[in-house]
């Protein structure tokens, strides 16, 4: 027989614990079933020779300019969703460089919670819209168009910012 700490507990002293049946069902329950994850996705400010940054328009809702770059695939690892969605949207063949950040704001997307992680890609080459994107431009980093669709003001000038000093956004 096990020690008397090592026992199952049982009753009354399982309620002292915490460890009924109902809390760790409620728990298991929870866990399974009433979890819901942000959506995973993937966004490539992608650099061209002379000082310029792709962008896509969006052809389907929410409309507007955006950093290309879509949802991961299940069983995709990032990196490849990254360059897949790079070269569906713009036809460029991009070379991955750093992971800028990952933007997680649920407000960030209207249709649903997405987390986006963002990274800093090189191409060359003229890039041309593809998939869901009515066009792909490139421009320069003081004529950006608008309006720029979901937090991506706020990525390219976080981005912006990190070629010219080297500060990454910080949490």
């Amino acid at each position: 027989m096990p020690p008397p700490d090592e026992r199952p507990r049982r009753g009354a002293a399982a309620i002292r614990a915490g460890l009924t049946r109902r809390a760790r069902l409620r728990y298991e329950s929870r866990a399974v079933t009433e979890h819901r994850n942000p959506a995973p996705t993937v966004d490539v400010v992608i650099l061209l020779p002379g000082d310029r940054v792709v962008l896509v328009e969006r052809r389907n809702p929410p409309t507007g300019w955006a950093i290309p770059g879509g949802f991961v695939d299940e069983g995709e690892p990032i990196e490849a969703a990254a360059i897949r969605e790079a070269k569906e949207e713009t036809g460029l063949d991009v070379r991955l460089e750093e992971l800028l950040y990952v933007y997680s704001d649920p407000r960030r997307d209207p249709r649903k919670h997405t987390l986006s992680a963002v990274f800093v890609g090189r191409a060359g080459g003229e890039p041309v819209g593809g998939d869901d994107a009515a066009q792909a431009r490139a421009f320069r980093w003081d004529a950006l168009p608008a309006p720029l669709a979901f937090d991506h003001a706020e990525i390219l000038a976080d981005a912006r910012r990190y070629l010219l000093t080297g500060a990454r956004p910080r949490p």
